[in-house]
This record gives structure tokens, sequence and C-alpha cells, in this order.
């Protein structure tokens, strides 16, 4: 059965199935191509027949590389699917006539060089079966999105989701949802961009609430620093660092050298002037501070104010790192001094805070206190600062169940996610990244907790501040009382 939706655009015809309507592959802007590729983004040419919204589509141009052993498909996608119209997204809703939904709109995640709207674990179909309106967004990703080159705007893939939040402002009433009632969330860079925005001037009253998973707002540089990744980008391409040299490489030629250079063996410096690499390696491209877009550092807008209007739930998984140390058998493998230069490639007291964690303890791996220490440098006490700071409403979580995969994944980076989406089945079996027989039962309380929310801003915890450091363990059920870390005293 078809249900046809008219947008400011044209119409859109969806597929319903099982309770559900599904619109796939809705353009919210006009193709990022030819004069546009490198411009903001402008609103799509009016169709006038009936949009058939029944395809995905194609999203941005990316490679993805996994880790053997590990379905990293169900997380991320199938890769590129080439098309010039992928700044699009994807709703799930309720089948039939609706009015006043609260309304999800989800940003993925992938280093800001991968993912799209598509990856079958955040399928939004559980969540309309419980009331939600669910959006997911394609974003200009790698050169397009997140390379500060001269001449052209910069985080112009931040300026994408702002633009898909004005289409849903605009739009979404004419599906059943309430544009008043909008919850931003996402997880890794869709988390992180998700906390810059919260601070953001162009996204003032765009949304209401935000969850944050996985995210925080540490992960931006300075423009000037920023652009040491252009000029290398155009010495390996052997073009001129401005739009003219990368306008005259197509998008999928580029795919080679940003694999290059993001790989951590690249020599690149891309540390701030504290001697600090705020990422530690994970990705090159991310959004730049200092434009106006992000006209100060995210940590440093929230001390004054910027988005006290927004009701925030951050978390962190227990493990974040394991994702990347587990499969590729670093946490197991690497000695004392890997591990400190490592660190000291991105924080200029490496030793302190390895020695924090129990570096040369007896008995204890170089490289379990390498991981531990990285669980919290990159993910976790980040995400405490940015609750710290922010002066609204703040409620925390931590995602600590233990995937079995590989003996040991545990609660590694994006684990989460099938339990949010209530997509276990898709991220289970020999590769997937929850292992055989994930519980049903805590998919329910999570997924649960993420539908309140979004309804009403209702937890059943106390919000967090930096004297009542209340964390909700999501797989035990209860909030317990944190203290701060030992990695508090080597971060801003």
């Amino acid at each position: 059965m078809k249900e046809i939706v008219e947008t400011r655009s044209g119409a859109v015809g969806g597929i319903t199935q099982d309770g559900v309507t599904r619109f796939l592959g809705i353009p919210y802007a006009a193709p990022p191509a030819g004069t546009l590729r490198f411009a903001l983004p402008q609103p799509h040419a009016r169709w006038d027949a009936v949009r058939q919204a029944d395809e995905p589509g194609p999203n941005a141009p990316q490679r993805i590389r996994g880790f053997r052993g590990l379905d990293v498909h169900a997380l991320v996608g199938h890769g590129w699917v080439p098309g010039e119209d992928y700044l699009a997204l994807n709703i799930w809703k309720p089948a039939g006539a609706q009015s006043g939904l609260p309304v999800m709109v989800f940003i993925h995640g992938g280093g800001w060089v991968l993912g799209s709207k598509d990856a079958p674990v955040q399928d939004g179909a559980a969540f309309a079966r419980d009331g939600v309106l669910m959006v997911a967004i394609n974003y200009r990703l790698g050169v397009e999105g997140f390379l500060p080159i001269p001449g052209i705007p910069t985080n112009l893939g931040l300026r994408d989701q702002i633009f898909a939040l004005q289409w849903v402002r605009d739009n979404i009433a004419a599906f059943g949802g309430d544009p008043a009632n909008v919850t931003f969330l996402g997880e890794s860079a869709g988390g992180l961009s998700i906390a810059n925005l919260m601070t953001s001037p162009r996204a003032r009253g765009l949304f209401r609430r935000a969850i944050v998973q996985s995210g925080h707002g540490g992960m931006t540089r300075d423009i000037g620093v920023a652009q040491r990744l252009v000029k290398k980008l155009a010495q390996l391409l052997r073009i001129t660092p401005d739009e003219a040299g990368f306008r005259s490489i197509e998008p999928g030629a580029m795919l080679d050298a940003v694999e290059t250079v993001n790989l951590p063996t690249t020599p690149l410096d891309l540390r701030d002037a504290d001697g600090r690499e705020p990422v530690f390696g994970i990705s090159r491209f991310i959004p730049v501070h200092g434009d106006d877009v992000l006209p100060d550092k995210p940590l440093d807008a929230l001390k004054q104010g910027a988005g006290a209007e927004v009701d925030l739930l951050i978390g962190s998984n227990a493990e974040e790192m394991n994702l990347y140390f587990v499969p590729t058998r670093i946490r197991e493998t690497i000695g004392r001094l890997a591990a400190t230069y490592a660190v000291h490639r991105c924080q200029p007291q490496a030793r302190k805070v390895l020695n924090a964690y129990g570096m040369g303890t007896r008995g204890v791996k170089p490289g379990h206190v390498f991981t531990d220490a990285l669980h919290d440098l990159v993910f976790r006490w980040p995400a405490r600062r940015f609750a710290e700071e922010h002066r609204g409403r703040t409620h925390m979580y931590e995602f600590e169940w233990r995937s079995p995969l590989f003996g040991g994944l545990g609660a590694a980076h994006a684990v989460e996610l099938p339990f949010v989406f209530d997509t276990l089945a898709c991220a289970t079996g020999p590769r997937g990244v929850l292992g055989e027989a994930p519980p049903q039962a805590l998919a329910d309380r999570v997924h649960r907790i993420w539908v309140d929310f979004a309804k009403s801003g209702a937890l059943p915890w106390r919000a967090f501040s930096r004297d009542d450091r209340q964390v909700y363990q999501l797989a035990r059920g209860e909030a317990i009382d944190e203290a701060p870390m030992p990695a508090a005293p080597f971060l801003p």
C-alpha cells in the first residue's frame, strides 16, 4: 500500500508494511554537484509528478575498510552508491493519517568520511511502531564536507545537517510530525556533530532535545591547523591547495588519497597550540571552529550559555576503543614504548597519562593500560566535560553490556546502536558486532528510554551535574554516582 505526502518540493510516495510507512531517499537539498559541489546547500528543484520514495538512492563518496571477523556493513552501510542526488533523507512513520507525532532526526557516524542513512542497524521502524516519526539523513563527507579549502565555505557537512533540520521544520507536519518537538540524535561522528550544533548560532531553535551517543564537543580544529591537511592532501593529489585544485579532481578519484591521509602512519602533525590532537588519529577530517557555524570551541560556547535551551541526553560506552584495538589485537600486543609513543603524538603528557592508568603495574599488559586510557581520553571523559559545561538540563548514561565477539569485544564503540533502534537481528551472528544471542530485554529497555525522552523528555534518573555525577548504567538498569576519571587532569 502506498501513502502520498505533499512536501514543499513536490509529492512523495511511501510504502506501507506491517504498520509502518517508509519514505526513502527524499531530497532535502539540491545535488552537491557541478557548481554546487563546494557550495552552500541549496533548495532542491520542484518536481511535478509524485516522486516514488521507495529506494534509498545514492550516498556520499566513501570507501569502507572493515575488520577481519566483523560485519561492519550492518553498522555503516555497504559503501559508496554513486549518484549526485545524495543530500537526501529517509522517514519512518506510523501508517495512516497522524498529527503531532514526536520527531527524531538521526545523524550517522563514520568519522566524517563514511557511513549513510541506510545502514541496517539504524532502521527506524521500531521507533515508528512506538509512535515516533524517525528521520535519518545523508550529508557531505570527507573532502566535500569537512576540508577547509581556501575559497569555499567551511563545515559544509554541518551546514548540510542544519539544512536538513530546516527541511524537517518546514515539511515534517505534512508527514504527521510536530516541528516543535524534534529530538536530534546521532552516534560517533553523528553525536559529535550534534554536540557541535548545540552550540551553533545557525542551528538555534531547530531542535528541542539532543541525544549524543559516543560524542562530545572536543573534536574540532582551528581552521589554520586543519589547513595543514588541505596542503597534505593536495600534495598527494598533485594539485594546488585551493578551490580550483580540488575542483579539478572528481570525488571518486580522491578516495585513494583520502584513505592514505587518514592512515595513522601518514606523517601529518595536526596538534593544536597546546600540543593536543583532539581526535587521537581516528579521523583527519573533522569540523573546524572559528567560522559562522562554530564561532567558538564548543566547550567555550557552552560556558557562555549556548545550547542551554536544549534538553541533553549524552553518554558513552564503557569500552569504546575496543572496536579498534580488540579485532586488530593491538590491545594484547602493543608494547610499553609503542603505547607511549602513540599517546605522545596526541597528548603532551603521555607518560603521566599512562602512569595514571597503571602503566608498569606488575602483571598488567601495556596494551590493556593503553586501551583503558584511550577509552577515557577519546570518548568517556570529554563526554562528561560536555555534560558538566552544558547549562541546560543534562542526563548522562553509560552502556556497559559486553559483546562476546572475539572472545570479549566488550562494550565497544557502536555496540549500543542495535539496542537503541531495536535492530538486534542485523548485528547478531558469528560476525555480528553483538555475537550470538544478545539480550532482547536490554533492547526493550534502552529503546524505551530513547522513545520516552523523545516524546516528553522523561528519564528514570536524576540529572547530571559537576557536583551530582549521576550516570545511568543501561545494562544494570540503575544510576550510579561516578567519580572523576584519571584522564581528568590531562584534558581541557
